[in-house]
């Protein structure tokens, strides 16, 4: 079942909460190409609140679906959108100007495997963060409805 058309809570990070209301204003001129990395924003729903969540995500297109890595920045938990879409699949992204529901799902290690140099060719701090942590980052495709 497709999210609920409604405005996502702003991000507590006021960075990140910046750059969502950026990319929406902008309708994805602004944010979309972001310190050399291509962004989309990704709408969860929040699996304690109910109520819709936004974030700006790196991504890699690869085979019609966008992979995503759920980093955190290495820290040693999954960040909260992450566990959010493997509460609850169906997810909204919105990619430049285009606006497209989605059902989101967690890679296999192989899968990972085919996608992760991409990943880290687009963003090449993910090789640090991994660093960081013992967590094995998940890689999320996005696959458009």
């Amino acid at each position: 079942m497709p999210l609920p058309d409604e405005t996502p809570l702003d991000n507590a990070i006021p960075g990140v909460a910046q750059h969502n209301r950026e990319y929406r204003e902008s309708n994805g001129a602004e944010g979309h190409d972001w310190n050399g990395a291509t962004t989309l924003l990704l709408t969860t729903m929040g699996r304690s609140s109910g109520r819709l969540r936004q974030n700006p995500l790196i991504y890699v297109e690869d085979g019609g679906a966008y992979h995503v890595v759920a980093s955190f920045g290495g820290k040693p938990d999954n960040p909260d959108w992450y566990e959010n879409l493997a509460a609850e699949p169906e997810v909204r992204i919105q990619v430049g100007d285009q606006v497209m529901d989605a059902t989101a799902r967690t890679l296999s290690a192989a899968e990972k495997a085919a996608v992760w140099d991409k990943c880290v060719d687009m963003w090449p701090d993910y090789d640090e963060y991994q660093k960081k942590t013992d967590r094995d980052f998940p890689v999320v495709a996005i696959t458009p409805s």
